[in-house]
């Protein structure tokens, strides 16, 4: 294998493994993680014809889809325990992330042209984004039954978050009191958690998938505009605001890691455009 090729493999590997954390943290959605990488169009486009160059598609989407198994699975307890001991340092070195892979965002958003109602539908989407994320976290609270129709319904979420671009299953699932045990769950393997979450994904994938499709062939700068909306919004809504107790040392943390971010998601984008393959 040749080391472009193998560049491209790890990368995409890195990608799904920022999408598969993303996945799982508060206020992320991985369906705008997926677009900010430059997946998103191709993985619409594969879950909505499956037939359609299946081997060749199963072989690029297979790093991302280990990445993603490592992020959900193998990252989900260091996560946690960062979120719980240093979660202000972790939020912002994921915005960091977040906001370094923007320009590459901005101009797959402008790869069909854009015109004067795209940054409309950015600008707005942006604000009633934040505002209805910002409400949801205060003052959505429904507790539901933890049960094999409830775990079905949260991978059903899980999927959406991926085929809706902007939606945080995370949140969902923390408003239903469901996250903690879901993430609980994946830890320790339990089958009885993870079974029919894959279930209720399948189910949502096959349903609304080829939707999503027909939408970006119709309107693809208004999808993408409305992508950066939504990240911009959620990335806004994730950003610490209590700072009460933080150290000197901390605050440099943070900057720093903040700074960190920026750079990585730069040089992704970077090395993306300089090792990009035909596939």
């Amino acid at each position: 294998m040749k080391p472009a090729a193998v560049i491209d493999w790890v990368f995409r590997f890195v990608k799904g493994m920022f999408i598969g954390t993303g996945a799982i943290l508060p206020g992320v959605s991985g369906g705008a993680l997926a677009a900010v990488f430059g997946l998103y169009e191709r993985i619409i486009a594969f879950l909505s014809d499956l037939k359609k160059d299946f081997l060749k598609n199963v072989l690029f989407f297979l790093p991302v889809g280990l990445g993603g198994v490592f992020g959900m699975f193998v990252l989900a307890y260091p996560l946690d325990y960062f979120l719980k001991t240093a979660s202000i340092q972790v939020l912002w070195c994921f915005i960091g992330c977040i906001l370094g892979t923007l320009p590459a965002l901005y101009k797959e958003a402008g790869k069909e042209g854009r015109k004067p109602r795209h940054y409309v539908i950015m600008a707005v989407t942006a604000v009633l984004g934040f505002i209805g994320l910002w409400t949801a976290r205060q003052y959505l609270n429904v507790a539901l039954p933890l049960n094999v129709g409830t775990w079905i319904l949260a991978g059903a979420i899980f999927s959406l978050g991926v085929i809706v671009p902007g939606m945080s299953p995370s949140n969902f699932l923390m408003y239903f009191h469901m996250y903690e045990p879901m993430t609980a769950g994946i830890k320790n393997l339990d089958l009885s958690i993870i079974i029919p979450l894959g279930i209720g994904a399948v189910l949502c994938v096959l349903c609304f998938a080829k939707l999503m499709s027909i939408i970006l062939k119709k309107a693809y700068a208004g999808v993408f505009h409305f992508i950066l909306g939504i990240v911009l919004a959620s990335t806004a809504v994730i950003a610490p605001t209590d700072y009460s107790g933080i150290s000197t040392t901390g605050i440099i943390v943070s900057v720093a890691v903040f700074l960190g971010g920026i750079a990585l998601g730069l040089s992704m984008g970077w090395l993306e455009k300089k090792y990009k393959r035909e596939e």
